[in-house]
Parts: C-alpha cells; structure tokens; sequence
C-alpha cells in the first residue's frame, strides 16, 4: 500500500501542554503557539497547507478550508519527555517508567567511578545550561585539564571539554566509559559529548556534539523493517537515540540545513523502505536558550524547504512530520516541555482534510507505518492508516 515514508521530527515543536503537563512543571506550555505569539506571527504556507492551523490558535497561520494533507496531534504516553523516550514511542516502544534525572548533580560514587576510569578529576556536577556552564567553568577546565560534567532536567550525562585541553575523540571515549558505567539504577538515557574552543569570554560549542544512547528495551519499527528487507535510513541523530539499531544506513550531519540536504539526497536515491530524519537545531540552538525569535526563523527556513521534500516523493509515499516534545523558549528555564505533537501526513495517495484529532500515543504513528509497509505489528499503537489513505 506504501512502498516508502518520509518521517521528520522538528525537535522541539510542540503544540500544548498535555493533561498532565502540571506534574513536570510545564502547565500552559505551547511551544508552537507561544513562539508565534513572541515573533508577531508565523509565516509557514507550506505547513499552512497541510492542516497545520487546525491544531489550534498560531498567529499568522491560517485554518485553510481545504488542507492538502490530514492533520492531528499525538499525546506521549510514556512516562518522560526527553528525545529518547520520544523517539522509541514513536517507534512503538513505551517506558512506563522514566529515565532517572539528577537536578541537584550526580552522586559522589557515580562521579568517583568516572574520575577514577578516565583518569581525570572533573568539574562542575550540577544541572546547568551548556552554553552557560562553559563560560562559568571553562577557565579553569583550561588550567586543570578536567573535564566539566552536568546534567540538565532532562536525563543526561553531558561531558564538555575545549578540544585544545581535551581531543574530541578522547572525549568520546570518556563517553563511552561513562556509558558502561551508567548502569540501573542511574542508566540515563544519553550521555553526551559537547566539545567547544575559543578563548575566556567568547567559548563556543562546535558542532561535534555525540550523543551516546542506551539500547530500547524492545524491538522497534526501525527492527522490523531492517528484518522485513526493507531499508532504513537515519538521518541527523536518529543513529545516536538508537544505537544504531535497526539502521541499514546512518547518515551524520552538522545541522539542520545537512539533515536536510541528506533528506533529499535520500529521496533521490533510495526507492523504498523509511527515510527517517531528525531536525535537531528547534531544541538545541534555540528552545534551550530561550530564543523564541531564532524558533520562529528556523520554523520558516523549514517551511521554506518542504516543497523541494514534496517534490522529490515518489506516488506511493508518505510523508509523516512530527516532533518528539516540546520545548517552549517563553517558559521559565530551559528544559524540555511536556506537550502534545504536531502530526500531518501528505502523499499523492493521501486523503484531503482529515482530521485524525488527538492520538493516545506518539506509537500510532509508528503503527500506522508498520501496516502500510507490511511489517508486523508493533507491541504498542492504534493505525489510522484506513483513515488517510484513499482508494
């Protein structure tokens, strides 16, 4: 019925705060409403025509009367609301319980433990913005050589260094040792290597950010597919919220302009299967940092794109765009928010219009997939496949 899907993730981009978003600290969060609201208004046509402005009041953004795609959004049933938890659900895994996080630091053994295997003290332990830790501690991470550790309120292990101090690949393997060693009960969902340069007072992150996952607790679409022959191709950081399973191919790339070009290189040259690809730059460079005009931007860059991603599809494809959660830049600090996410669906075989309303779970939108490339059912989703497709 679907010989290949197209599925982009806008990390980041959520579309309201879920009935339980008071229990995480995120009541009224809207990250797409809200980023409309501070820029004065969306211009986004091309997600305009797909149904984007059902989804609710988006300043600028129109309630066309005769969308092109189907248009819905999808509430997180596992428990969390980091990329990791978000990516497997979509893929039809569901946590019930979630990823540990440390707001007041890590414990004394868990630091000892990683002192000890890379040989090295280290700094700082304590939950913080990146960009803000950096400046606060990188002078004397360049005297003492340590590394500077923190977390954030989300589940991570984050490794900087300045790569004059440290070299980026020692600084993976000091996530690696952190990786083995982050074991139940503090196994965080990613450890993550965040190496910059420059001098005091102008240090910045550089673009070889590596994040280093646990392995999904069960099979997921992308093991169906690779196991059904199918190609499965990651782009952006779909390899590291993995760890590379069930990937045929994981394609890097240094932002969101590269994920993109990779996307379209893709839909050049692989005839079937998934294209699966994450638009991280939402969340890392502008929902963390409180940058609802850089939001705003990098959604119209996108929109700007999508009609070279609708151009290259092929009569029997389907194009998905979601996200993963939200990450509203108006809400008081800098994490993650617990929301709803957008979901619109496009495809020369698509249905015009429909509402597909409010899903239980990011996993009916792996499901879906799962039914229109012939895979076996996931553990977890309802498909709505019946209800786009037409004829």
């Amino acid at each position: 019925m679907v010989n290949r899907v197209i599925l982009i993730v806008l990390d980041g981009v959520g579309v309201g705060a879920q009935p339980d978003a008071a229990a995480y600290g995120d009541e009224g969060a809207h990250t797409l409403a809200h980023v409309a609201e501070a820029a004065g208004g969306l211009r986004l046509p091309n997600l305009e025509a797909l149904g984007l402005g059902h989804l609710g009041a988006l300043a600028g953004v129109r309630r066309t009367s005769q969308p092109d795609g189907c248009f819905g959004r999808m509430a997180a049933l596992s428990k969390g609301k980091d990329s990791t938890t978000g990516h497997w659900e979509m893929m039809g895994v569901v946590l019930e319980k979630p990823f540990p996080t440390y707001p007041n630091g890590f414990p004394p053994d868990v630091i000892e433990s990683f002192q000890q295997a890379v040989g090295r003290k280290t700094l700082g332990n304590y939950a913080a913005s990146g960009t803000t830790i950096i400046g606060e501690m990188g002078v004397q991470h360049l005297q003492t050589g340590s590394p500077i550790v923190y977390t954030s309120a989300d589940s991570v292990f984050q490794i900087a260094a300045h790569e004059r101090v440290i070299p980026v690949e020692e600084l993976y393997c000091m996530c690696r040792t952190a990786r083995k060693l982050l074991a139940p009960p503090h196994q965080v969902a990613r450890v993550i290597a965040r190496p910059f340069i420059g001098e005091p007072g102008a240090f910045t992150r550089t673009d070889g950010r590596r994040d280093f996952s646990v392995e999904p607790p069960a099979r997921t679409l992308l093991d169906s597919l690779k196991a059904g022959g199918y190609p499965v191709i990651g782009i952006g950081k779909i390899e590291d919220l993995f760890k590379g399973r069930g990937l045929t191919r994981a394609v890097p790339a240094k932002n969101d302009t590269a994920t993109l070009e990779e996307t379209l290189r893709a839909l050049r040259s692989i005839p079937r299967g998934l294209i699966f690809s994450n638009l991280i730059e939402f969340d890392m460079l502008y929902g963390h940092r409180n940058d609802a005009a850089g939001f705003a931007r990098a959604l119209q860059a996108f929109d700007a794109r999508l009609p070279d991603i609708i151009g290259g599809m092929q009569q029997d494809d389907l194009l998905c765009i979601t996200a993963d959660h939200g990450n509203d830049p108006t809400m008081p600090g800098t994490d993650h928010t617990r929301e709803y996410v957008p979901l619109l669906v496009y495809g020369a075989r698509v249905a015009n219009g429909v509402n597909l309303g409010t899903r239980k779970s990011f996993a009916d939108l792996g499901q879906t997939i799962a039914e229109g490339l012939g895979v076996k059912r996931l553990a977890w989703g309802e498909s709505f496949l019946h209800v786009v497709m037409q004829g």
